[in-house]
């Protein structure tokens, strides 16, 4: 069969990105175009035998479609076809802009005779259906599960779990509001202590690339997790130490250590960040072996940890709880009712004694990404719903409302967010947040009082 001419080629690329053109408007800033997957989906033998990867990766690298982790990750597998096959995996995971960007690549490489291929394919496929109309917001990214079991990973190809659907590469500069001395002058004396600096130590431990039995995948967008709590603690007057890609073992030594610091004493407070993958009750070493969040917890009890009696301690937990994603459910029409009944005080005696007991565990919150059961969501350049969501809240409202308060805002945040991925079972998926407490004041961080 003839090639095409010039302008036959020109028509075809003009037909293919008006029509990618169009459909981005219609979509905002969402996944790969169902029908440039589709297009790589049709020629994927031919692209896998075919491609030359060297200086085509360098172009992919320089629009920021691929990372220098994924070339890496590309460039160690065995034989060129097994090296193709590996980037057409992650194409569709790449945004809005991928398609276009791989067929100018293809273009300055000398290979038009795939570009053309595609754009053929493009325009030659069924025009989809105009999409329903909706009452949410289409610029929501599309969720990748944060952890999921083997049988999952079955059903729910790569191409379908894990989407970069933003244009941009994390989060902006992070400021936090501070507090005025009137408003800490109002609440300080019916909150905990919180005025030593540093605040407190902080822990961020981060697991990202696992190379354990459990086939975990790497959790791209989790870089930008750990890197935004850093800035956030930081900010928030926080002493902070980061672990990375950790077994489960050394998960547990490394928290043990932090939890017997003598800078503890000097403190007032203490934050605990994990970011890996998880199930219920549990989150996952790099080496596929779970630690359990009891025993996280117990290092931190008034038994173990003496120097953080009395003191809050505050854990964030950004792992799944399980393996079932949350489709949501049609709200019906009626009044929302947020009030809660008020609770009934207990009064237990207050006896003065000799020696005070306290509780083996006591002056804890936890916060949750998601519910007991259900999967957390990650967006795989902006980071995780959870993280983004307790970022936004805590910068601008830390300066004025305690963390009890400030998590509830969070779980607005979460409620209000969905998925949008049609033709995926994670089309309009949903994720609710959720903490517990054993705090017995208020927790006002107090951020930027006393002045430095």
């Amino acid at each position: 069969m003839a090639a095409p001419g010039p302008g036959s080629r020109s028509a075809l690329q003009q037909k293919g990105l008006m029509a990618a053109d169009r459909r981005r408007r219609i979509l905002g800033v969402c996944g790969m175009h169902p029908d440039h997957q589709e297009a790589l989906k049709k020629n994927r033998v031919v692209l896998a035998k075919q491609l030359l990867l060297s200086e085509l990766l360098e172009h992919l690298l320089e629009k920021d479609i691929i990372t220098m982790e994924m070339r890496e990750h590309i460039q160690a597998k065995v034989g060129s076809f097994n090296q193709n096959v590996e980037l057409l995996n992650l194409l569709p995971k790449r945004g809005p802009q991928a398609f276009d960007a791989f067929c100018v690549a293809l273009r300055d490489t000398k290979q038009s005779h795939l570009e053309e291929l595609l754009l053929r394919t493009l325009s030659g496929l069924p025009r989809a259906p105009p999409p329903l109309s909706c009452d949410y917001d289409l610029r929501l990214p599309f969720p990748a599960c944060e952890s999921l079991p083997p049988h999952k990973q079955l059903r729910l190809s790569a191409d379908t779990v894990e989407y970069s659907l933003d244009n941009g590469d994390g989060p902006a500069c992070l400021q936090v509001k501070p507090c005025t001395p009137e408003f800490y002058q109002a609440h300080c004396q019916l909150a905990y202590r919180l005025q030593s600096r540093p605040r407190g130590l902080a822990l961020v431990l981060s697991n990202v690339h696992f190379t354990g039995e459990k086939d975990l995948e790497f959790r791209s967008g989790g870089d930008v997790d750990h890197s935004t709590l850093v800035a956030l603690f930081r900010l928030l007057g926080y002493k902070v130490h980061v672990l990375l890609d950790q077994t489960a073992q050394e998960m547990q030594e490394e928290l043990q250590n932090f939890a017997q610091l003598p800078a503890h004493r000097a403190t007032d407070s203490c934050i605990v960040a994990l970011l890996s993958h998880g199930v219920e009750g549990g989150v996952y070493g790099v080496d596929g072996k779970l630690l359990q969040l009891q025993e996280v917890f117990r290092l931190f009890d008034n038994a173990n940890c003496p120097s953080l009696q009395n003191k809050p301690k505050m854990f964030f937990i950004q792992a799944c709880r399980g393996d079932e994603t949350d489709r949501g459910v049609d709200q019906q029409d009626g009044k929302n009712h947020g009030g809660s009944p008020e609770c009934e005080e207990s009064d237990a005696g207050k006896e003065e004694l000799l020696k005070m007991r306290l509780p083996t565990r006591s002056d804890m919150i936890c916060g949750y990404a998601c519910l007991r059961g259900t999967a957390a969501m990650r967006n795989t350049k902006r980071g995780s719903w959870y993280v983004e969501a307790l970022t936004q809240v805590f910068s601008e409202r830390a300066c004025d409302m305690h963390v009890a308060d400030m998590l509830v805002k969070v779980n607005a945040l979460i409620k209000e967010r969905e998925g949008y991925a049609p033709g995926t079972e994670f089309h309009r998926c949903k994720e609710m947040s959720e903490y517990c407490s054993t705090l017995c004041r208020h927790l006002y961080l107090f951020p930027g009082h006393p002045p430095t």
